[in-house]
């Protein structure tokens, strides 16, 4: 799956879920599945926790 096609079922999931449960239910699907996203990531490999936070707090990394 390339990125357009997540883009846009992750779109369709999130205008679903603001029918479904408000705005709330909204933030709440979009929340949870950045966090989903981020731990995926995380444990395939595709990010470095310990950079991004090494980044964050503005230290040089690398």
């Amino acid at each position: 799956m390339n990125g357009v096609v997540i883009g846009a079922a992750a779109g369709v999931a999130l205008a679903f879920a603001g029918l479904a449960f408000g705005f709330w239910g909204l933030v709440l699907v979009a929340v949870l599945g950045a966090v989903g996203a981020v731990i995926g990531a995380a444990v395939t490999g595709r990010l470095d926790l310990r950079a991004a936070f090494d980044a964050a707090r503005g230290r040089r990394v690398g």
